[in-house]
């Protein structure tokens, strides 16, 4: 009897959790995959795996049969253009998902460059228990290096020309694709999109994707919350460049408070829907690089989620940024993996407008103030309106508070900056609770809180703001209440190559 997929997902969590109780380790072989070649075409005639190419963007996929060069021009493959293959990951019933048939028609119609797009179709060995299946991983790898060591012997295709995007188990697939090639070069590129965590998180680079596998290596990291000691993705860098959209750990949009709205667009399977919410949502974001080529995600190298949230990871020195996805800019950098933060919106397209505040307070007030308060920001563009802001301490006088601020729109380049604070300033005077600082003009000092100096860095185009309240020309009056910084840009804005 097949088993229904919301009781499947609650079935692997109790599989993770009885093989790590156990010590077991049914992904992991005693001999290092490395030391093993591929074998070669005569030994492995037929294939476990089915290997599909796609003509066109709503069909259903063409059968490539190992070692018949006839399904090759049956199938229209084309030997000049890249290989993009789609590698799923572990099946809780048995199908296809949805999602692979969006990459495809995404892959086809989205690009400049026309490429030969397929699909690694393993689901007779997906389609067990979690255990199983990983160890499945490693004979899917083999079959998918074959097929392409294949291509190159009776279709003059070159590996570098290899493009795999494996999901879950099906990122480690590649992986083992990649090593079991052999010789001294590699193939061009893997994406990892949530690579599966269990039996796998903490294993040596030989036992799962890494860096080793291909020219360029980079992975996307959703569901790395913890439950019991396990995470359904792998948490540790498994790349050239691992990007953590929103920390990695959970996405927004995400949360069971969200599933009447999935109910509404999945009918009953909603609960499976928002289960493997976050785990899915790196391939959506995948999918939305091709989706949106002009809203495309930048993302920033920095030790961790906590302070890119302080705005303390802005630079793009160096290859300090990235985009995410597919139109990444390919740089290898040794063997160090380099972590990347960003935060995405809830639903496509994903792309956010990050930036960076610094703001030095002077405070007269006889405590520390409120740390909230809100902020409008006025571009070229647009006005985005009321953001609110909680800072992590109270406002005292003469330290730097940093922090990020993201926006759902491009508001262009920023030119005015209004402050508002919550806490229900003085109103013994109405009519001058409100201060306007122009650069060249004189600017009162009230008698309680103001911005003495602020800095701005937008991170997608690297562009600087400094605005600073010269005090010798201020004079007392009442507490402030809200702030204008007009004509932002008239007054000082340093080049984006400036250091962060």
């Amino acid at each position: 009897m097949e088993r229904p997929p919301c009781v499947s997902i609650f079935l692997v969590l109790c599989v993770f959790i009885q093989s790590s109780a156990n010590g077991q380790s049914p992904g992991l072989e005693p001999v290092g995959r490395r030391s093993r070649v591929v074998e070669t075409k005569e030994a492995l005639q037929e294939t476990e795996t089915r290997f599909l190419l796609f003509k066109e963007e709503r069909d259903k996929g063409c059968q490539i049969r190992l070692n018949h060069p006839d399904t090759l021009e049956q199938c229209g493959f084309n030997s000049s253009l890249p290989l993009v293959m789609i590698i799923h990951g572990w099946s809780v019933d048995g199908f296809l998902e949805n999602w692979i048939w969006q990459m495809v028609a995404a892959l086809k119609s989205q690009l400049a460059q026309t490429v030969n797009v397929g699909l690694a179709d393993w689901l007779t060995l997906a389609y067990h228990h979690y255990t199983m299946a990983v160890r499945n991983t490693r004979l899917v790898g083999q079959e998918v290096a074959a097929l392409i060591q294949w291509l190159e012997e009776s279709a003059q295709f070159s590996r570098s020309k290899v493009h795999l995007i494996g999901y879950s188990l099906g990122a480690h697939v590649s992986g083992f694709a990649g090593s079991y090639m052999g010789g001294k070069h590699k193939i061009g590129r893997i994406t990892g999109l949530d690579a599966a965590g269990p039996l796998f998180e903490g294993s040596s680079p030989s036992d799962r994707l890494s860096p080793d596998d291909a020219n360029f290596v980079d992975a996307i990291h959703t569901f790395t919350r913890e439950h019991m000691g396990l995470s359904v993705g792998i948490k540790q860098p498994i790349a050239h460049y691992d990007f953590y959209p929103n920390g990695g750990y959970f996405q927004p949009g995400c949360h069971f408070l969200e599933l009447y709205k999935h109910i509404t667009k999945h009918g009953l399977y909603a609960i499976t829907q928002t289960i493997k919410c976050s785990h899915e949502r790196s391939v959506h974001l995948f999918i939305d690089s091709l989706l949106h080529p002009s809203r495309q995600s930048t993302a920033y190298q920095c030790g961790d989620m906590g302070s890119f949230s302080q705005g303390l990871c802005m630079s793009c020195q160096k290859g300090r940024c990235n985009t995410m996805g597919y139109h990444i800019r390919q740089e290898r950098q040794g063997k160090k993996h380099k972590r990347l933060f960003l935060v995405t919106r809830p639903q496509s397209p994903f792309k956010v407008y990050h930036y960076q505040f610094k703001i030095q307070f002077i405070n007269q007030l006889k405590k520390p103030a409120e740390p909230t308060f809100t902020m409008t920001l006025l571009g070229t563009k647009e006005e985005n309106q009321k953001i609110t802001i909680t800072l992590d301490e109270e406002i005292t006088s003469n330290k730097t508070y940093s922090f990020l601020i993201t926006l759902d729109v491009d508001i262009g380049e920023l030119i005015m900056i209004k402050f508002k604070w919550e806490n229900g300033a003085v109103w013994t005077n109405v009519w001058n609770t409100v201060q306007t600082i122009i650069p060249w003009s004189q600017a009162p000092l009230y008698s309680g809180l103001v911005v003495k100096t602020i800095k701005v860095k937008a991170g997608e185009t690297q562009q600087r703001f400094l605005h600073t309240i010269n005090l010798r020309k201020l004079n007392c009056s009442l507490l402030l209440d809200t702030l204008f910084l007009h004509d932002f840009l008239a007054h000082s804005k340093s080049s984006a190559s400036d250091s962060q």
